[in-house]
Order: C-alpha cells, then structure tokens, then sequence
C-alpha cells in the first residue's frame, strides 16, 4: 500500500502573476477551497496516511492552512457556527502526518522530490501537483489501486494542437485501464508528437 504522498509547493508561480505575487499559487481558491486542499483531499481519499510538503520562500500561508486557528475555532464556537467549526477542524490532520521540508531554491519538480528522500524510505510514493485539479473521483486512488509495481504517471487525451503545453507519451501494450509508457517527449509540436496521450501531475514513484 502507498502510505506517503509529496506535494512540491515550493515554485513562484509565475504563471498565475499578478495573483501569486504575495499568495502561493497554490491557495488559490477554485469556488470555496484552495487549491492545495482539492489536492490534499484527493491523497487522503486514496489512503494517503502521511503527507509531505516541499515548500519554499513565502509559503507559510500553506502550512497556517492545516494547522488549528485557535482564534477563528473559538469565534466560530462562541456562535454557534458548528458547521463551519467542523469544516475547519476537518481540515486538521493527525499530529506528525504533516512534514514541511524546506526547498531553498526553486530548482524543478525532480529536485523537489529529491528534497524529501529521507522521508520516503524504500517504499513508493505518490507525488500530486496541486495545480493540475482534479475533479470527480480520485485519480490518485484509481492509480494505487492499479498500481503493480514500478513507476506510474497520470495521463489524459489531449486535442492535437494542444500537444505542445504537455509532456506526451509514446505508448505501449494498453489493457483499457493502464498504458506501457515507451518514451516520453517534452511539449512537442503537434505534428511531431508521438501520441495524444498527456501527462497530468499525478505520480507514483518507486525507490
């Protein structure tokens, strides 16, 4: 069973400028939650027991996310506001499921890995991008469950003049459910990409 799950934070988000100048992209909120919590949720959802945070410069606001707030519990209390007092005590994990490991530079998503490797042992990991959202049932869940051994990515069919924003796979033996991954190409053009077939920020990594 995958028990571990990385979350790398640490990235300036220059994508989303001028929102993520002084918010981490990923508390940006879709309708009533952050981003990072679709995420978080998603993981937990799979069975994810522990939950590994690859943060950097000017994320505190992540970590005060999933930590109590004393304050807003006791005001919510003092209300009466039970269900949001429950919403936000939901969101609080169990005490030592959390780690916040420290990227100093933001220098890739391999390197952000690399950062929280004496955490992971010699088990498998799963890694989420918070900024690609997921919705509907668990794609992380439906990867443990297919999970067999090895390493495992998350990929959807993507429109041909589209290749060029994903990572795109070669493909191999597909039984419906999972694909054999022969090679992988970086945003290619269109007419050069070996499939349609585009990576999303969801993986499993083995040690």
């Amino acid at each position: 069973m995958i028990k571990k799950a990385i979350f790398p934070v640490g990235g300036l988000g220059t994508r989303f400028l001028p929102a993520t100048k002084a918010m981490p992209k990923e508390m940006l909120p879709v309708v009533d939650k952050p981003l990072i919590q679709y995420a978080v949720e998603e993981a937990a959802e799979a069975g994810i027991e522990e939950f590994i945070f690859v943060t950097g410069r000017n994320k505190t606001a992540i970590e005060d996310h999933f930590d109590h707030s004393f304050e807003l519990e006791a005001t919510l209390s003092a209300k009466g506001k039970d269900q949001a007092l429950t919403m936000v005590k939901g969101m609080i994990h169990n005490p030592g499921s959390v780690i916040y490991v420290r990227q100093q530079q933001p220098s890739g998503l391999g390197h952000a890995v690399w950062c929280a490797r004496h955490l992971i042992g010699d088990e498998p990991v799963a890694v989420l991008l918070a900024d690609d959202l997921i919705m509907g049932a668990s794609c992380v869940r439906e990867m443990v469950e297919g999970y067999r051994g090895g390493n495992m990515v998350a990929v959807m069919d993507v429109p041909r003049d589209q290749t060029g924003a994903y990572g795109i796979v070669t493909p191999g033996d597909d039984d419906g459910r999972v694909v054999d991954v022969r090679g992988l190409v970086e945003k290619p053009k269109p007419d050069e990409a070996p499939s349609t077939i585009g990576v999303v920020g969801r993986y499993i990594i083995a040690p």
